[in-house]
């Protein structure tokens, strides 16, 4: 059994990838797969609203958000998000807790004015700022923040509060923990997520917006990168990414016969404080973020002597235990750990690691 830790493109769940398998060559008796579908024809649009439904039902999305299937990856979004919600002001606040959030920055700021209103570079991106330490600009149409780090392994386990004085939409990017949990969508003004992660295969990214901010983007702001176009044409202005929303539609069934968002987050927890506990516990492997910021995705940790990284991940593979090398920026190792890694695979991980580090320390 080969257990997969990348982080992303990543793991799907078994059953999924069974049932696509299935139904490759002939979906539900039309004589087509789905990738051969036009995505106008009664059998495509059939799985697109059903992939929709479900996803409301999940996330417990309200009637006045529009749900969005786009391409372009999260990092479209990174200049989709100003385009669209600057809404005729010049400035926009950013929290910077690592990579994903310094490139929406620097994308936000070829169209207006950032100020970064906390950032934990000061610590090499170990820990969240708490929102008392936020310095926000009044004059800002949006906050901006990145609730889970997929190269760092931090993860917003609360969500920012807004004071209800100011009319003023919250965005974040949930690339990498949608749907790991429940999240109360009425508090944001616009969620977006790379689907690679924890939905399905890349080449799709949902975005869902609060109706209110749709219609007011940039003069200049291209057709295609107009959320209000997208939502007017229920995502079928263009061709959209067909193959990646029937597989996510997949996950998204599979998701409710684990219980929903409650029973994957009771998953979630137990898969993360079983590789934490064992890292906390042992002298031989160390994992640099702060306890109360640590990611329930993407657990980064290193050897105590690096000169044995790459018997590890040999020694690993031979495990069965693939993908666990840290991103080139950060080092050590990294197991990401999606709703789709079964318990199984972070007990057989977290057991290799102590037979590792006993011939070794």
């Amino acid at each position: 059994m080969i257990y997969n830790f990348s982080a992303g493109p990543a793991i799907l769940p078994k059953e999924v990838l069974e049932q696509a398998r299935d139904e490759m060559l002939d979906w539900h008796g039309s004589g087509m797969s789905v990738m051969e579908m036009s995505h106008r024809g009664k059998e495509f649009m059939a799985i697109a609203e059903q992939t929709e439904h479900d996803l409301r039902e999940l996330a417990q999305i309200p009637s006045n958000y529009k749900v969005l299937f786009l391409q372009g990856g999260a990092s479209s979004q990174f200049a989709m998000v100003p385009m669209n919600l600057l809404q005729g002001k010049k400035k926009s606040d950013y929290i910077n807790t690592g990579q994903w959030s310094s490139k929406a920055i620097e994308e936000a700021s070829k169209y207006c004015t950032v100020n970064v209103a906390a950032s934990s570079s000061d610590r090499n991106f170990t820990y969240i700022p708490s929102q008392d330490q936020w310095q926000l600009d009044p004059e800002a149409a949006y906050i901006h923040y990145t609730s889970n780090e997929t190269i760092g392994g931090v993860e917003f386990h609360w969500t920012p509060q807004i004071d209800p004085n100011r009319n003023i939409p919250l965005v974040v990017d949930m690339s990498s923990d949608i749907l790991s949990r429940p999240v109360n969508v009425s508090q944001f003004g616009l969620i977006y997520a790379g689907a690679q992660k924890n939905l399905g295969p890349a080449g799709l990214t949902i975005v869902i917006v609060l109706e209110d901010l749709l219609g007011k983007s940039l003069a200049n702001t291209p057709t295609l990168f107009d959320y209000h176009i997208h939502a007017k044409n229920d995502s079928m202005y263009n061709t959209p990414p067909t193959y990646a929303m029937y597989i996510t539609g997949l996950v998204l069934q599979w998701l409710k016969q684990k219980g929903g968002l409650e029973g994957i987050e009771a998953i979630n927890i137990a898969k993360a404080n079983l590789l934490y506990d064992f890292l906390d516990n042992t002298e031989y492997y160390h994992c640099p973020v702060a306890k109360s910021d640590r990611s329930r995705m993407n657990v980064p940790f290193t050897l105590h002597d690096s000169a044995s990284d790459d018997a590890f991940l040999k020694q690993a593979k031979l495990n069965g235990l693939i993908q666990l090398k840290g991103h080139r920026s950060v080092g050590g190792m990294r197991a990401s750990i999606y709703n789709a890694m079964p318990l199984e695979g972070v007990e057989k991980l977290v057991a290799f690691m102590k037979e590792f580090a006993d011939h070794h320390a």
